[in-house]
């Protein structure tokens, strides 16, 4: 197919729509606006589609946690302050083991924070979405493209595991405009095709009941011991990442989204510098493609994590590499995007000196744990 100039929100937008959604609930925040504006343009246009502007983020959550329970193929979209009072409802959704599909378009925080793009709710969107046992298949894009693709594959993953599908991605993202090549039209689902767990009315069958609410300890463990048994199948069937130039890797960077895509454009001019720089970028965040990483820690002489944040995702690394390989860290908060030559300076310092040394100093207004703890006992 021919690719066409597209929009990040917009595209996301449409890949849903052409993937079958059939309701769309949402409230408007900056930096995804034009995702719902884009729905509130397009959805009254194809028969059987519904938008709601709802009046808030939490009325959202629980329109999408009433129209999965009717096995309505439906998303919401928000950005971070937005996605934080949706965690209710989310739990709700996991708990009553619905399908269901949430855009986060990452912005600065905390609190209200600022419209710029960020990726700080790495541990809000991977560590469990939500109070409860459980985990959403989180998948985080790094261009256009793979925003459309993942969305569109991201309702069937959604029934498929009866989960929250979560695509998160970041204001950049959200923001920008690439060539894209758009997937095919997808058929509404028809009512024979309904699953059979769904609400659509009893006439002429038992009663169905959906809910989250269990009261003996016995019944809500064997929900969790089902809920953790569809997890165990996500993470051996939903593993995803990318990696470019890791065969003869001395130096592994790690990062995902936009981080992941500017890490690729420093790592080629380091290979251009004659620098053996490898980078794994995950795709899944949850499940985090953890085995590869040891595998490649094992390889590897150091390892540089690089983040939009304070050092999310870099716990995840630490979990994973289970001390085969130094780590270290470097990254951007408020909105700063790193740029690839504040990574070409790190990746330098650190091919420079020994192997076995660990830590990374603040380089310009780059973020690294050791120099904050120096500041605060005031040795710097």
């Amino acid at each position: 197919m021919t690719k066409e100039l597209w929009k990040g929100n917009e595209a996301i937008a449409e890949a849903a729509l052409r993937a079958g959604v059939e309701a769309y609930f949402g409230y408007p925040i900056t930096p995804q606006t034009e995702l719902l504006e884009y729905m509130a343009r397009e959805m009254p246009k194809y028969p059987g589609r519904v938008f709601l502007q709802a009046e808030s983020e939490l009325a959202a959550v629980n329109m999408v946690y009433g129209a999965a329970c009717g096995g309505t193929r439906t998303m919401s979209s928000s950005s971070s302050p937005g996605i934080s009072l949706m965690m209710e409802g989310l739990s709700y959704i996991a708990g009553t083991e619905v399908p269901a599909v949430l855009v986060d378009i990452m912005r600065g925080g905390p609190g209200l924070g600022n419209i710029q793009p960020s990726q700080s709710d790495y541990f809000q969107m991977t560590k469990s979405l939500g109070h409860g046992d459980y985990h959403a298949l989180v998948l985080a894009p790094s261009t256009v493209q793979e925003a459309v693709d993942l969305t569109y594959q991201s309702f069937e993953l959604a029934e498929k595991y009866r989960t929250v599908v979560v695509i998160l991605a970041d204001g950049a993202i959200g923001q920008m405009m690439e060539p894209v090549e758009l997937p095919p039209w997808r058929e509404l689902m028809s009512e024979a095709e309904r699953p059979d767990w769904s609400l659509r009315g009893a006439q002429g069958r038992p009663n169905r009941i959906l809910t989250s609410l269990n009261l003996t300890p016995e019944g809500l463990e064997q929900t969790n011991l089902r809920l953790q048994a569809r997890l165990d199948e996500v993470q051996r069937n939903e593993l995803r990442w990318e990696e470019t130039m890791t065969e003869d890797a001395d130096l592994l960077l790690v990062a995902f989204g936009t981080v992941g895509r500017i890490c690729k454009t420093a790592l080629r001019a380091a290979r251009r510098s004659g620098l053996k720089v490898g980078l794994l970028r995950p795709i899944s965040l949850w499940p985090f493609p953890e085995q590869r990483l040891l595998e490649l820690a094992q390889q590897v002489q150091q390892i540089l994590v690089v983040e939009m944040n304070a050092g999310q995702m870099l716990l995840d690394v630490r979990a994973a590499v289970q001390g085969q390989a130094p780590i270290h860290f470097y990254g951007r908060m408020g909105g700063m995007v790193p740029l690839p030559d504040e990574i070409n300076q790190q990746i330098d310092r650190l091919l420079a000196q020994p192997a076995g040394q660990s830590g990374i100093s603040q380089t310009g207004n780059g973020y690294h744990r050791q120099a904050v703890a120096a500041a605060v006992a005031g040795r710097v």
